[in-house]
């Protein structure tokens, strides 16, 4: 690249200018980098590429996930200003696809970038939005009118969100067919130490069977459900299978309030279940507590016995 023009010295020694391509020639080869190279790259090359750069073909997906999974959880992306970073990526793209975007994986993003996906984007379809101290119940319920063709909703790890948007999102998208409603570990929150603000983490929602009763009740068409650490007990998980019969994945792992025989009966009736994820997990001494999962005999029923280790 040239230092101000775009530009490149060619073998046979003349120069070409990267900025006088065509406008469909650079949308054609921005469609073929990845949404993180084009952000930390092609915007800044000149104002004829930041242009190509607002497509609204090229903003129909926004994924920033595959960053979040690739990397160790850091404790500054809990800081406002990171929030602030994000939301402003987000706003940007929603204004730049200009009702075409279909699908946003992000994390730490906020009300204030939400609010505007709800006005602006009514034909998406996913929305992964883990980690989000900020997004509450009163921006999802926007997001559920503004956004009815949603099909896949991840609110894993967003404690301000409650059944309250679960049931607005089931009234609203009748298309939904993959929710993640996944907790962080509170059986031993250690693994967090550090990087999760001890605040956020004594947050954890408390109503599993709240949330497992507006599940199975506003959302009878899902395929896959995730509720990791959910605090559920068996008449939740009863409530789940019984309004949500045509589940093929459940992921149940590290509900600690369901024996394995609450599973097993629960699970019985669904007849299109494919895969299930159960609570096998080890709980350290630090955190065992004897007046909530009972006499050691009954560890047998309540964990499975290969996995538990003391």
């Amino acid at each position: 690249m040239g230092d101000k023009g775009g530009g490149t010295d060619t073998e046979s020694g003349t120069r070409s200018d990267w900025s006088e391509l065509t406008h469909e020639c650079l949308v054609s080869i921005l469609s073929r980098l990845t949404f993180e190279d084009r952000w930390k790259g092609t915007l800044l090359v000149c104002k004829s590429w930041l242009h190509a750069n607002k497509e609204p073909c090229l903003n129909s997906v926004f994924n920033l996930q595959t960053h979040f999974d690739s990397v160790t959880e850091s404790p500054r992306w809990w800081d406002p200003r990171f929030e602030k970073k994000i939301d402003n990526m987000l706003r940007s793209v929603v204004d730049w696809a200009d009702g075409c975007l279909t699908e946003i994986r992000v994390s730490h993003c906020s009300d204030r970038a939400l609010n505007l996906v709800a006005q602006r984007c009514p034909n998406l379809q996913v929305l992964s939005i883990k980690s989000c101290p900020n997004v509450t119940d009163e921006c999802m319920a926007k997001i559920a009118s503004g956004c009815p063709n949603l099909r896949e909703l991840d609110i894993s790890f967003c404690y301000e969100v409650s059944y309250r948007t679960l049931e607005l999102i089931g009234k609203n998208c009748l298309n939904l067919r993959i929710l993640k409603r996944n907790l962080m570990n509170w059986l031993d929150p250690s693994q967090h130490a550090g990087i999760v603000p001890n605040e956020y983490l004594n947050a954890c929602p408390q109503d599993g069977d709240t949330e497992a009763a507006a599940i199975a009740k506003y959302m009878p068409h899902l395929l896959h459900l995730e509720i990791r650490f959910s605090k559920l007990s068996a008449r939740g998980l009863l409530l789940i299978s019984q309004g949500c019969s045509n589940l093929e994945f459940l992921d149940l792992s590290g509900c600690a309030n369901v024996t394995s025989r609450d599973i097993a009966n629960s699970s019985s009736q669904l007849k299109n279940l494919k895969d299930i994820k159960k609570p096998n997990f080890y709980i350290p001494r630090s955190v065992f507590q004897p007046d909530r999962y009972g006499h050691w005999s009954l560890y047998d029923e309540r964990f499975q016995t290969d996995v538990f280790r003391i």
